[in-house]
């Protein structure tokens, strides 16, 4: 996963969507395209509940990449789950986040350190979570800060490719007005020796994410605002067509929604602040 690597250390960073419907992916691959820029295609464990199965919607995902004009990865995101994750693999998904930030610091490190064994016999890339990010579902703990030297350790011991680290934000926020501490991100960096992460950025400012970039984070994820665009524009022609009952007249606005914003964010996080 070399465009992630060497973003590293160079202020660029790079947008990692969330897909739930064929229109998510459909407009993730579209916008970048738009931009011309890498774009990460990522595939959450709860998205996959919602399929009921990984395989078909990640058969449509790898497609949509195949075909772009752009590099397109498509990423396992927040696995907790190893078997999912061996799903994946099986699959031809070759880049992962396994999610063990809820459990104790030492069976977290170990169960990292053996999905990462895993994970590296097949070329998969790897990423997980320290210091838990707030907002999700109520398990991790808004206000906890990844302390730079435990990062630093348990990436050494882990062997991960990539680190989520907790510096401000939390998932599922519905308004932009997240402030990161750029002071930890930047001490971050310096004592990781891996692209940083950053997750619950649909609540980071535009100019807050462009900040982040600058001191420090790589890998960008945004799913909270692509779902907000996408209902507002169906909200507003269902409003006005109370009529309308074809699904395409309806949800390909709400595509065209995401696909903007998509555009949008690639542009923002590959200008230096």
């Amino acid at each position: 996963m070399t465009t992630i690597r060497d973003l590293r250390g160079t202020g660029r960073g790079i947008g990692a969507f969330n897909a739930i419907l064929l229109e998510h992916a459909e407009a993730i691959v579209a916008g970048a395209e738009d931009a011309g820029l890498p774009v990460i295609l990522q595939i959450s464990q709860n998205a996959v509940k919602y399929h009921g199965s990984l395989a078909p919607f990640a058969a449509a995902c790898q497609a949509l990449a195949a075909q772009a004009s752009v590099p397109v990865i498509v990423h396992l995101d927040h696995a907790e789950d190893e078997a999912l994750i061996d799903q994946a693999l099986a699959l031809g998904v070759r880049s992962v986040m396994f999610d063990a930030a809820t459990l104790p610091y030492e069976e977290n490190l170990a169960r990292t350190r053996a999905v990462v064994d895993r994970c590296h016999a097949v070329g998969a890339w790897v990423e997980a979570e320290l210091g838990e990010v707030g907002g999700k579902d109520g398990a991790h703990a808004p206000g906890v800060r990844t302390d730079p030297d435990e990062a630093a350790a348990f990436v050494k011991a882990t062997g991960v490719d990539a680190l989520a680290v907790a510096v401000g934000s939390s998932h599922a926020m519905h308004s932009r007005d997240a402030v990161l501490d750029d002071d930890l991100i930047a001490r971050l960096a310096a004592a990781v020796p891996v692209p940083l992460v950053l997750h619950g950025s649909s609540g980071v400012p535009d100019d807050g994410l462009q900040r982040a970039v600058a001191h420090g984070i790589v890998k960008v994820n945004v799913g909270t605002l692509l779902n907000r665009v996408l209902t507002a524009a169906v909200r507003e022609i269902l409003t006005d067509r109370a009529d309308l009952t074809d699904p395409r007249k309806y949800l390909a606005p709400g595509r065209d929604a995401i696909r903007a914003a998509v555009t949008h964010t690639l542009r923002l996080l590959h200008q230096p602040a």
